[in-house]
C-alpha cells in the first residue's frame, strides 16, 4: 500500500453507513497496515496534506476558529492553510532554524497553533507543545533538559519565558510572537515570506515531537513521536472518532498537550475534514455551546470534565441538529452523563481510551452505536495488538479479572506507539518488558469482550484530562522551610475524577495551622502550573512506607477512597482550597 492509498482507504471506510460493513473493513485494512513495510522517507504535509488535499480541495475550509470572549470568527482554506504554514517554515528557515531543530509553541487556541505545527511538520522540525500553564521553574528545567532553537508564544508569556531563557543561559535562534513585543518577532512578519516551500526530506523514523509528560517518579519524561509515529499512527484515531470528509470536528483541548494534536490536528486534517478551534480562558458552558451551534459542529470531543458540565444546562435553547457524533476521552467518564448526553442530543458520547505515548488505543467504535455498554470503553483499535497481564506479567484470561493493560509487540508493533523517552533508558525498560508495552494503567475484560477502566497502575493522578507525577507537588512543598517531608495522592472527585491531595509532615517545632496551609497553597501556586497544586493538605505525623522507605501512596489512597462518601467534612488539620478567600479561587475548583 501506498502512503497515500492509506489515507484514501480510511476516507471511504468512514463515509460508509453500513456499521458491519465497516467493522469488517477495517479490520481488513488494520491486518495489513500492521504488516506493512514504511517508505524510507515520508512527509506528511507535503504529501498527504498538499499532494491529496489542497490539490483536490483547496477550497474547502480546513479550519474554522472562533474566539468566545469576542465572538469574532476566522476560517481558512486548505488552499489558505498550506500558505500560511509555508510562511511561518521560510521565517524559520531565515533565522536559521534547520532540519531537527526544535520549536517549542507556548500559545492559546489561535489559527497560527496549526499552521506553526504544520510547518514543524514539513520543515523537519522537532515540535514541543508547551501548555500556557508553565511556570518559570518548570520552563526552566525543560529549557535545560532541551534547548529551545525557536519559540511561538503568546505575548502574555513572553516576560516568563524570557526570564527562563536567561536562567538557563539560552538563546533561541528566533522568537516568533503572536502580538508584539521587544526582543521578538512579531508573527504577523511573516507575510511576507513566500506561501510556497520546499519540504524537507524526513526519513519515517525522525523524530518530529517532544511531549513532556509526568511520571510516577522524577520530573517530566520526554516521549518522542516520529514523521509516522503521529500522522500515520493517528488513523486509528481517525477510524475511532469517525470522522467524515464532510465533517466539522471540534475538540475542546488546549495546544500544549498531545490530545490537541491528536483531535485537533491529525484527527480532523488526515482526511480532508474541516478541524475547528474556540480560543477561551474561563469554560462557560452557554457560550461554548453557542460556538458549536454558530459553526455546526457535527463531531465533538470533550473530556469527561466538559460533558459534566453542559449536561446540567437548558440545552432546549441550542439548535445541535448538526451534531452527528459526540466522543468523549482523557479519563474514565460517568455512565450517566452518557445516558443523559443522549437524552438531550440522541448522540452517544463513546469514551476511548490512549495516552501521549500512543495513539487512539481502545474505544467505542463508530459501529458500536446502539451495542455500547455504559461505563465501558469499548474494544481495542485493530492496529493494537492489546491484552491485560497480571502481576506477574502472565495474560488474563479470566473475564472480570483487572490486570495491567499492556500491547503486545511479539505479532507487530503498533506503528501508533511512541519510539522512545527520549535520554531516559531506564524509564524505557521500565515499561518495556518481555515483548510488552506497559501502559501504566489497569483495566478489566467482561464475558463479552467490553474493557472496563480501572486506574492507575502507579501513582500518577488524573485530574480534569491532566497527567500529575506525585513527584513534582512533593518536591515543591519541600522547598518550603517548614516541611519535612511530603506525599501527594489523587482522591476520588465527582468533577475531577480525582483531586490533588498532600500529605505534609512539618519539622520539628513547627505547628499545624490555617496560616501555614494558606502560606503552603501560596507557595505551590508560586512554583507549579496552576492545575498541579493541592486542593487539600492535612498535616500528619508520618506516612505509611515500605522497609526500604519507600512512600505507600497506595495505602494513602486506599484510606481516601474508603472515606469517600461517608463524611465529607475535614478532619483535624485538613484544610481545602476553596476554603481560602485570601486564594484566587474561593469555591471548590
Amino acid at each position: 500500500m501506498s502512503m497515500e492509498s492509506l489515507y484514501r482507504e480510511v476516507m471511504d471506510l468512514n463515509m460508509m453507513d453500513d456499521d458491519d460493513r465497516k467493522r469488517d473493513v477495517a479490520k481488513a485494512f488494520f491486518e495489513k497496515f500492521n504488516h506493512m513495510e514504511l517508505p524510507e522517507y515520508f512527509n506528511w504535509a507535503s504529501e498527504i496534506f498538499e499532494a491529496v488535499h489542497v490539490k483536490e480541495r483547496g477550497d474547502k475550509n480546513a479550519l474554522v476558529w472562533g474566539d468566545i470572549a469576542t465572538d469574532e470568527s476566522r476560517t481558512f482554506t486548505y488552499q489558505e492553510f498550506s500558505f500560511h504554514g509555508n510562511q511561518c517554515l521560510n521565517s524559520l528557515r531565515k533565522a536559521g532554524v534547520e532540519k531537527g531543530d526544535n520549536m517549542y509553541m507556548m500559545v492559546p487556541i489561535v489559527p497560527e497553533t496549526w499552521f506553526a505545527s504544520f510547518a514543524c511538520i514539513k520543515g523537519g522540525l522537532v515540535a514541543v507543545p508547551t501548555a500556557t500553564t508553565m511556570t518559570v521553574r518548570e520552563l526552566e528545567f525543560r529549557f535545560e533538559t532541551y534547548a529551545p532553537e525557536s519559540i511561538l508564544a503568546d505575548a502574555i508569556y513572553c516576560d516568563i519565558i524570557d526570564e527562563a531563557l536567561k536562567n538557563t543561559k539560552n538563546t533561541p535562534k528566533i522568537k516568533l510572537v503572536i502580538g508584539e513585543k521587544e526582543g521578538w518577532t512579531s508573527y504577523t512578519d511573516l507575510t511576507s515570506q513566500p506561501v510556497e516551500a520546499e519540504a524537507a526530506k524526513t526519513k519515517s523514523d525522525d523524530l518530529l515531537f517532544c511531549f513532556f509528560t509526568s511520571g510516577t517518579t522524577g520530573l517530566p519524561k520526554r516521549v518522542g513521536h516520529t514523521a509516522t509515529s503521529y500522522p500515520l499512527g493517528h488513523l486509528s484515531t481517525c477510524v475511532m472518532t469517525g470522522i467524515r470528509t464532510d465533517d466539522t470536528h471540534h475538540n475542546l483541548g488546549a495546544p500544549g498537550w498531545a490530545k490537541w494534536a491528536w483531535s485537533s490536528f491529525f484527527a480532523p486534517l488526515n482526511v480532508g475534514a474541516t478541524a475547528s478551534g474556540f480560543n477561551f480562558t474561563v469554560l462557560d458552558g452557554d457560550k461554548y455551546l453557542t460556538q458549536i451551534v454558530k459553526h455546526k459542529i457535527s463531531t465533538f470531543c470533550a473530556p469527561p470534565t466538559a460533558w459534566r458540565m453542559f449536561i446540567n444546562l437548558d440545552t432546549s435553547k441550542y439548535d445541535l441538529s448538526s451534531l452527528r457524533q459526540s466522543i468523549g476521552a482523557g479519563e474514565p467518564l460517568n455512565p450517566e452523563v452518557i445516558s443523559r448526553w443522549k437524552e438531550l442530543t440522541g448522540t452517544e458520547i463513546r469514551d476511548f481510551y490512549g495516552q501521549t505515548e500512543s495513539t487512539a488505543m481502545i474505544g467505542n467504535h463508530p459501529w458500536m452505536k446502539g451495542k455500547m455498554k455504559s461505563g465501558s470503553f469499548g474494544h481495542p483499535s485493530f492496529m493494537y495488538d492489546v491484552t491485560l497481564v497480571d502481576d506477574d506479567g502472565k495474560e488474563i484470561t479470566v473475564a472480570d479479572e483487572p490486570g495491567h493493560i499492556v500491547v503486545k509487540l511479539d505479532k507487530w508493533r503498533s506503528l501508533g506507539l511512541f519510539t522512545e523517552y527520549i535520554g531516559n533508558p531506564e524509564k524505557m525498560a521500565g515499561v518495556f518488558v518481555d515483548n510488552y508495552y506497559y501502559t501504566g494503567d489497569r483495566a478489566s475484560i467482561d464475558g463479552d469482550g467490553y474493557w472496563w477502566f480501572v486506574g492507575r497502575s502507579d501513582d500518577v493522578i488524573k485530574s480534569s484530562d491532566f497527567r500529575i507525577g506525585p513527584f513534582e507537588v512533593e518536591s515543591a512543598l519541600l522547598e518550603h522551610k517548614d516541611v519535612a517531608e511530603s506525599a501527594i495522592v489523587g482522591v476520588p472527585d465527582e468533577k475531577r475524577h480525582q483531586l490533588v491531595k498532600a500529605f505534609v509532615i512539618l519539622k520539628d517545632g513547627v505547628e499545624p495551622s490555617r496560616d501555614l496551609a494558606l502560606e503552603l497553597f501560596q507557595h505551590t501556586i508560586n512554583i507549579l502550573a496552576k492545575f498541579k497544586i493541592p486542593r487539600i493538605i492535612e498535616f500528619v505525623p508520618q506516612v505509611p512506607k515500605t522497609l526500604s522507605g519507600k512512600i505507600r501512596r497506595v495505602e494513602l489512597r486506599q484510606q481516601e477512597v474508603d472515606k469517600g462518601g461517608k463524611d465529607t467534612s475535614p478532619v483535624e488539620n485538613e484544610f481545602f482550597y476553596w476554603n481560602f478567600p485570601e486564594l484566587s479561587s474561593k469555591k471548590k475548583k
